[in-house]
């Protein structure tokens, strides 16, 4: 997948179906419209588009209103938006900057500017709720007659529904919030997960749990640190976690994302909202600096509990002590509760 920030790439296919939205978890009902899409991409022999926005345009408003609850809670990072689309088969994504002059752009000379003479739309496909241009006076009725004016096909898609219930990124995003890890997994349609490259932090996590009783490494709770590149992640607290991108096979964790209240605010990553996922089986290949840069995948599995601030760095060590020992029970609780259904399936 091919992609843009901006429109003006000599890069940019001239010609293109297009979809427009914020996309953010890329849930089920976004894959059942970029199905579409790049079905009638096909037809039409032009490349499949998404016109993507950053930031998201509630984050604009919150911030220049400076009303930060009006942000909404993100899912996934950019990183993760591009590569989720980019195994929907899209094949160009234009990330196109949220700022002053497209919130105050025209809905008309939005159509113009950005999908006429900007990508070169000959089909625009959009949700049933979409609208656009300053002040969202833009909908589907006037995409539409402007379509039928200037020659390109526009389709609207109704909402996608699982059990009688609406998919969209704020039922992800509660389910996250609730800490409903297996009801986001229906909704995403794969479970929830966080990837990047690894960096470095403060490495305290290596001078915790050296002398704990149980499950620790020689070299404490080492910690695989990623960045969530946004200040209100939708879930957050402690997890049982499996990371993908360092074995051949996912490796079984435990995982803090948030702000990590028990730690020195003034720390090398102080202020940001971290992920940090301790493997519970450490790659021996890998020693003790082999991850710093690796890009890797960590699914979010089963919520153990919301972030907790401990007093002492023994209270910490002890409560990251207990958590490896929770995580250590949630999979081997899987394990076998994929054994019988296994063994029942073999006896059918």
């Amino acid at each position: 997948m091919k992609i843009f920030r901006g429109l003006h790439h000599p890069g940019v296919a001239q010609a293109c179906a297009l979809t427009i939205g914020n996309f953010d978890g890329v849930h089920r009902g976004h894959q059942a419209m970029l199905a579409l899409l790049n079905n009638e991409a096909r037809q039409r022999g032009v490349q499949s588009c998404v016109l993507t926005f950053e930031p998201h345009p509630r984050d604009y408003f919150a911030a220049r209103l400076n009303k930060p609850e009006l942000a909404p809670a993100r899912i996934g990072t950019l990183r993760d938006k591009l590569c989720e689309l980019a195994a929907c088969g899209v094949q160009q994504t234009i990330v196109l900057p949220f700022n002053e002059k497209l919130a105050g752009q025209p809905p008309a000379s939005f159509i113009e500017d950005v999908v006429i003479n900007g990508l070169g739309a000959q089909y625009v496909l959009v949700g049933d709720d979409f609208r656009f241009g300053a002040k969202r006076a833009g909908d589907y009725a006037m995409l539409d007659a402007a379509g039928r004016e200037r020659g390109f096909d526009v389709a609207r898609m109704n909402s996608y529904e699982v059990h009688g219930l609406r998919v969209s990124s704020s039922a992800v995003r509660d389910a996250l919030c609730q800490g409903d890890l297996a009801d986001a997994a229906r909704l995403l349609g794969r479970p929830y997960a966080i990837s990047g490259h690894v960096v470095h932090g403060r490495k305290l996590g290596r001078q915790l749990g050296v002398s704990a009783a149980s499950g620790a490494h020689q070299d404490g709770f080492r910690t695989l640190n990623l960045r969530f590149k946004h200040w209100k992640p939708a879930a957050s607290g402690i997890f049982a976690v499996a990371v993908h991108g360092l074995a051949g096979h996912a490796l079984p964790g435990v995982a803090n994302l948030g702000i990590r209240p028990s730690i020195d605010p003034n720390d090398v990553n102080g202020g940001r909202v971290l992920l940090e996922t301790h493997c519970l089986e450490w790659p021996a290949h890998l020693g003790a600096e082999g991850a710093y840069g690796k890009i890797i995948r960590v699914e979010l599995l089963h919520k153990l509990h919301d972030e907790l601030k401990y007093d002492s760095l023994d209270a910490l060590t002890a409560g990251i002590a207990k958590d490896c020992e929770d995580a250590r029970a949630f999979f081997a609780a899987s394990t076998h509760a994929e054994t019988r259904r296994q063994t029942t399936r073999d006896r059918i």
